[in-house]
């Protein structure tokens, strides 16, 4: 199979997509799964509770990010890569991440796992804010270079 950029970017919208799909079916089972969960673990109804609050916030936030991960993808697809957009979509994925990793980070003082999770979501914010800064600097570089020639 021949890969190139265009595949690429075709499976990564796949992604999306079913990453969307499944952020649904957790929104629409949020209700079912934790009071499985709950029950199983023999946690209480205020844990319960506030499980599904914790999941709720951070969904509203990981639409918010698939949005803007389309958004950037449909860009990329139509060749705008370094383009200031793009550095602004990249910006609010970051925040998204932060968003949700601080209130896994506080949903800790009930399950602690979550922080796993919230640290996770922060350090991919890092890495996020890194590529954001990377095409910042590019876009400065290629505004400098275009003004050369």
């Amino acid at each position: 199979m021949n890969w190139n950029a265009d595949k690429s970017v075709r499976l990564s919208q796949a992604c999306v997509i079913v990453f969307a799909a499944l952020l649904l079916a957790l929104d629409i089972g949020c209700y079912w799964a934790v009071q499985w969960f709950t029950g199983l673990r023999q946690m209480s109804k205020q844990s319960a509770f506030l499980m599904m609050l914790t999941i709720y916030l951070c969904s509203i936030f990981a639409w918010i990010l698939l949005v803007q991960l389309w958004r950037l993808l449909r860009n990329i697809q139509a060749g705008r890569i370094f383009d200031e957009d793009n550095v602004h979509l990249l910006r609010a994925v970051s925040w998204c991440c932060v968003g949700a990793g601080l209130i896994c980070l506080v949903s800790t003082v009930y399950y602690f796992p979550f922080a796993a999770v919230g640290i996770a979501a922060c350090f991919m914010a890092l890495i996020v804010r890194i590529v954001k800064n990377v095409f910042q600097q590019a876009i400065a570089m290629k505004s400098e270079l275009d003004l050369t020639v």
